[in-house]
């Protein structure tokens, strides 16, 4: 069983909001990808970056061969002014997370916690890989992140996307 607390989930709406607030367009997405890195980092798992975009890859081993789940979420913003007016507002005139791409990048970041942190890689046959992607909003990110082998090594075989 997984246990999730009041604090792991202050940890995950305190991650959210601060993606929020520093929203990044596509393909521009430095400042995320650094955090999204940081954290992984600090949980232990298998990071890769690239050196010619943003995004990154995260891959979790499970204790026995099997299949591959990749879980992928949006790391990208829109150029739209924010008009909320909360404690979290984007601080970058005219970006906002105006489609949940924080929340999304949060959340997975949550699960990805959730495994560490209840030892469930020892459970699985297989593994599960962490896509962030970068640049969904400019159609192009996908087919970028692709081409540089994220579906490979070991290969994918499902995807649940965000």
């Amino acid at each position: 069983m997984i246990h999730i607390d009041a604090q792991f989930s202050k940890w995950i709406s305190k991650i959210r909001r601060d993606f929020h607030m520093h929203p990044e367009l596509s393909n521009q997405e430095y400042e995320t990808t650094k955090k999204i890195c940081s954290i992984l980092k600090i949980l232990g798992i298998e990071t890769q970056t690239f050196d010619d975009m943003t995004g990154a890859v995260a891959i979790i081993r499970g204790a026995n061969a099997g299949p591959t789940l990749a879980l992928r979420a949006d790391i990208d913003a829109l150029p739209i002014e924010e008009l909320n007016d909360v404690p979290y507002a984007s601080q970058n005139t005219n970006i906002m997370h105006a489609c949940g791409h924080d929340a999304n990048t949060a959340i997975m970041l949550g699960v990805a916690r959730a495994i560490v942190e209840n030892n469930l890689a020892m459970q699985i046959n297989g593994n599960i890989k962490f896509i962030f992607q970068p640049a969904e909003e400019k159609t192009n990110g996908a087919e970028s992140i692709i081409a540089k082998g994220v579906l490979e090594n070991p290969r994918v075989d499902w995807v649940i996307a965000g």
